[in-house]
């Protein structure tokens, strides 16, 4: 499985159920590499998108407690067993987990890849991403040049978990 997420200089991913900061480039390389492809998430991510709709071209699957929430056609879950019946589905490599915070920290261990924005910047945020810098079975695989978006500078790594 896949995570991918943008973070700040601090592995901030949000603040007040949004994300940090809306990059254009950031943006297309997370549709790109998620369109075809299943997308795993908690309720808040599933309803910070416009409107609280599923992303299309893609297989939602919303984690939540909520017994009677609806996904507008999202696959809802509602535990870690249910959710993990329901990857057994997929091709793992199709599997990208996309927030927010308590899904990533929940699944990271499951993952073999990360597809990391790195934006130099620190905001003020109340979600973070783990810190892969930290965890030493985590290595940067692939990185990218420097990016900028008007003031920000941002870098796009990739890391895989080091069997």
């Amino acid at each position: 499985m896949n995570l991918i997420a943008a973070v700040d200089k601090n592995w901030a991913i949000g603040k007040d159920n949004k994300l940090l900061v809306q990059i254009p480039m950031d943006m297309k390389f997370f549709r790109e590499t998620t369109t075809g492809k299943v997308v795993v998430m908690g309720r808040k991510t599933l309803e910070s998108f416009p409107n609280g709709l599923p992303l299309k071209n893609r297989t939602n699957i919303v984690l939540t407690h909520n017994a009677n929430y609806d996904g507008k056609g999202a696959i809802v879950v509602h535990s870690m067993e249910e959710l993990r019946e329901e990857l057994k589905k997929y091709n793992s490599e199709d599997i990208y987990v996309i927030g927010g915070e308590q899904i990533y920290k929940a699944l990271v261990d499951d993952c073999n890849v990360a597809h990391i924005t790195k934006i130099n910047y620190a905001y003020d945020a109340d979600a973070y991403f783990p810190n892969l810098d930290e965890k030493p079975e985590w290595k940067i695989t692939a990185d990218s040049e420097e990016q900028t978006y008007f003031d920000l500078e941002f870098y796009f790594y990739k890391y895989e978990k080091v069997k």
